[in-house]
């Protein structure tokens, strides 16, 4: 009888298992290249960018840091030749496609930092999403008016022909 017992609840440890693999897919949004411009003297706002990609559909709703009071997702469009921005609600991800949050674009907003960000430092940024749930990143701050992230990694550099 207790032979019996076991192969039941090894069955539904292997059952457990083969749901969970079945819903990785869509923890599994992938967050990179976090980067911030460090704010001069007393800016009370300041910008984050990052790339994401995720490998189902699904939807960035909310962001959250504790270095300033709010953060959201921005846009800046061209309205009659003057550059506006506005903010958005939420951003929608394709699957498999990069989702590119950039200097002149979609961005993420730092309302109210609670002091300047500097070069050289990092912070955590929650992002909330429908599917995925949450996700924490960490932010490295660059110089002011960097145009990218820094690769500490080598990763970014051209390799040499053959290799």
């Amino acid at each position: 009888m207790s032979l019996r017992l076991l192969a039941f609840a090894a069955s539904l440890l292997l059952g457990g298992a083969a749901l969970a693999q079945t819903d990785a897919p869509q923890s599994q949004v992938q967050v990179k290249d976090a980067w911030a411009r460090a704010t001069p003297g007393k800016a009370e706002n300041g910008a984050a960018y990052l790339t994401i990609v995720s490998p189902a559909a699904d939807r960035l709703t909310e962001l959250s840091t504790p270095v300033a009071k709010k953060a959201e997702l921005h846009n800046m469009i061209t309205e009659g030749g003057i550059m506006k921005m506005r903010d958005l609600p939420a951003l929608d991800l394709t699957p498999g496609e990069p989702a590119t949050l950039k200097p002149g674009g979609i961005h993420i907003m730092l309302m109210g930092l609670n002091r300047p960000l500097a070069a050289g430092e990092s912070f955590p940024l929650t992002l909330s999403f429908e599917k995925a749930g949450k996700r924490e990143v960490t932010v490295a701050v660059e110089k002011v008016g960097a145009s990218g992230p820094e690769d500490h990694s080598g990763a970014g550099m051209p390799m040499q022909p053959g290799h």
